[in-house]
């Protein structure tokens, strides 16, 4: 463990390359190591919190820091520049549901890695790329590290669609609260995804394609940034599908939603048709008509006309009922 001179701790692991074995240094071997070796990979894990007066992580290693005021801050945003023999990324990485930053500084020469914690450090998932590529050149293996970066996001995207998959099935079988909030919290992941890869990828598209356009710019290189390109242009599809999925969810729920309130609908209007002609034959029957008051004396001429035409008037609309489309979609909803 190296010390800056703000009196922070900072954590530099060098790995080898190409056999991808790590061993931690001191910050005064890393800035020696940085002046010398020929191809160098370096990880430095700075502390969650880092207080102001701390010296710029490329001053306290050594290089020049000019044009990277940026490199090493946590709240740089996401980007991509050369800056002559060197390249420098802020590079969006999906931890634990979250995005973290990590940041990269590289030339013909060393890849320097900073990240803050645990939390969003790749060394491990860039050793293991390391042991099994073996790229050639520093230049390569930031190639792998940006790759790694977009792993993290498509596997987001798909464990993210998988889920609402699952949710959309389950909302099929039996409908509760529970399953909008999980969808809306699904949604809001997807826009975050989408919120930290689209920048990142529109910074390094434009850099890249200038780099390009540039007759110096070598053959493999090339074919390392037209990789990469593609991969970002398929990982970000991930998760526009994503967005798409759960829109097409929340669709679904209310499609259900309105189907029930459709089905309740058409009880109350069975109820209605029902309860219809016995309303109005107990207003009718209510009145003081001269007829009614004076005619209707006995117990059967009540039986008669009360109670036997609401009897008929029920059966007739339960048949009308029967014989309708209504009672036949209620039928099959149910």
């Amino acid at each position: 463990m190296g010390h800056g001179t703000g009196g922070e701790a900072m954590i530099v692991t060098v790995v080898a390359v190409p056999d991808g074995d790590t061993a931690r240094i001191s910050v005064a071997e890393a800035r020696h190591r940085l002046a010398t070796d020929p191809f160098l990979l370096l990880g430095v894990e700075l502390p969650e919190e880092e207080g102001p007066a701390v010296d710029p992580v490329v001053r306290r290693l050594g290089l020049d820091d000019t044009d990277l005021e940026w490199f090493g801050r946590q709240d740089a945003s996401p980007r991509a520049e050369f800056l002559g023999d060197t390249a420098g990324f802020v590079v969006p990485v999906v931890h634990e549901g979250g995005v973290a930053y990590v940041h990269a500084l590289a030339s013909d020469r060393y890849l320097l890695i900073v990240h803050w914690g645990r939390r969003a450090g790749l060394e491990r998932a860039v050793t293991a790329q390391v042991r099994r590529e073996r790229p050639h050149d520093p230049v390569a293996t930031l190639f792998l590290l940006l790759q790694e970066a977009l792993t993290t996001f498509r596997r987001a995207a798909v464990d993210a669609l998988l889920q609402v998959e699952e949710l959309e099935d389950d909302m099929f079988e039996a409908r509760r609260p529970e399953q909008i909030y999980r969808l809306s919290q699904l949604r809001r992941r997807s826009a975050v995804l989408h919120h930290a890869l689209l920048p990142y990828l529109q910074g390094i598209d434009e850099v890249i394609t200038r780099r390009m356009m540039s007759r110096d710019f070598p053959a493999d290189r090339q074919r390392l940034a037209q990789e990469f390109q593609r991969a970002g242009r398929l990982v970000l599809a991930d998760i526009e599908s994503l967005q798409d999925a759960t829109r097409r969810a929340f669709a679904s729920y209310g499609s259900l939603v309105a189907g029930e309130q459709n089905g309740v609908i058409n009880r109350l209007a069975i109820v209605s048709v029902i309860f219809l002609p016995l309303s109005f034959l107990t207003g009718f029957f209510g009145m003081n008509f001269e007829f009614l008051t004076n005619r209707l004396e006995t117990r059967d001429e009540f039986w008669l006309l009360a109670v036997g035409l609401q009897l008929v008037a029920v059966l007739g609309s339960l048949f009308l009922l029967h014989r309708s489309r209504i009672w036949r979609r209620l039928r099959d909803d149910d």
